[in-house]
């Protein structure tokens, strides 16, 4: 017989597809919404070059677009199958696993909270189609509906994971984007939770590789490490009225790139790499907080780069990647999604006004119709 979740435990698929504009995250979990009960596979289908281009030409001139262009809906049919693929590869992993719901993020090609806006491209209706498992997505309308910043919404599975953590801690999310997860000390039972978008993140590191090495990161942060943090450069670039922001604040993935390009144009490749390494870490170490976590925890790709892991550690002290939680942190943002998917079935809220500056707890996502 094929195995199905019981009682309130569904085995959930989420996907995930972040502005690295890398590929398509899937990961299979057993979860109620609150926990997760066990892990299943996850995995990675990258993006052909073809697609990469596609939709950074998309990203790059998003707000400019209506919604209707023929080329938006070519993209978004194509990163959708891509979806489809991802879920059909995840399932031949455990062919007796039916699952119950997928959790389809899309992907963000405008993030624009002060105008009420974000804009995520993904054919929900054709994913449940293809799939024929039901389809919970457009996790970030009703948040922006709540008065949020309809990100981050992954302090959930964070705060879900680290339940029995004692002490104060932070989890660094270092996408395109970085976020952190900033989890107060365990008081009568119940934990603190705020959180932000601190910055860039990888973003401007791998468009700057990109420009000057054909490549699409700073592989190992071998550039950066060869190079010379231009301080007056940084400075200007952490004069934006943002740094100074409280929690909860978010942003999109080109929110700093005209400045920053600008900025370090003329330097040398290396140079600018160091630099531009070196907004990250700061915009990280200067955001302002509730508390000082007694250590950090970093997920996503950053945590492969050697030379931004010791700035890290250089910058907030105790910092370790989430593997040595035993967490999978390349998969942890399409897990979230298969959380969140199940907390909308049991409508249990996603986000608060302490993680998004929502006016009250709010449920994320819809199902397709």
């Amino acid at each position: 017989m094929p195995e199905t979740g019981s009682g309130d435990l569904r085995w959930a698929i989420g996907l995930m597809s972040g502005t690295s504009l890398d590929g398509v995250d899937a990961a299979l979990v057993l979860t109620d919404g609150e926990r997760i009960a066990e892990y299943g596979p996850a995995l990675t289908l990258p993006y052909d070059q073809m697609l990469r281009d596609r939709m950074r030409l998309l990203l790059d001139h998003a707000v400019e677009l209506s919604g209707s262009e023929a080329d938006l809906k070519d993209v978004e049919r194509e990163v959708t199958l891509r979806h489809v693929e991802a879920v059909s590869a995840l399932r031949q992993m455990m062919p007796t696993i039916v699952p119950d719901v997928v959790g389809f993020h899309g992907q963000t090609i405008l993030h624009q909270p002060g105008m009420g806006r974000s804009w995520q491209i993904g054919d929900g209706a054709l994913l449940q189609e293809q799939c024929g498992i039901p389809v919970i997505y457009d996790f970030r309308a009703r948040d922006l509906d709540y008065g949020g910043e309809g990100a981050p919404l992954v302090p959930v599975l964070h705060a879900a994971l680290l339940d029995r953590e004692e002490k104060s801690v932070a989890v660094l999310n270092i996408g395109g984007v970085a976020n952190v997860t900033l989890l107060g000390p365990v008081k009568d039972g119940n934990r603190q939770v705020w959180a932000c978008d601190t910055g860039p993140g990888n973003a401007l590191l791998d468009d700057w590789a990109e420009r000057h090495t054909g490549t699409a990161c700073d592989t190992n942060g071998a550039l950066a490490s060869r190079g010379v943090v231009k301080q007056d450069v940084l400075e200007r670039l952490l004069n934006g009225s943002y740094f100074s922001r409280p929690m909860p604040k978010s942003l999109d993935r080109l929110s700093f790139h005209g400045p920053a390009m600008e900025a370090v144009r003329g330097l040398s490749a290396e140079d600018g790499a160091a630099t531009l390494l070196e907004f990250t870490v700061e915009a990280i170490a200067r955001t302002p907080m509730e508390f000082t976590p007694d250590k950090w925890f970093v997920a996503g790709g950053g945590r492969h780069n050697p030379v931004l892991m010791d700035r890290l550690r250089s910058r907030l002290g105790d910092v370790s990647s989430v593997d040595v939680l035993g967490w999978d942190g390349d998969a942890l943002e399409a897990q979230c999604f298969a959380l969140l998917a199940v907390r909308y079935l049991r409508q249990l809220p996603s986000s608060w006004p302490q993680t998004t500056g929502t006016r009250q707890a709010c449920v994320a996502g819809r199902a397709v119709a």
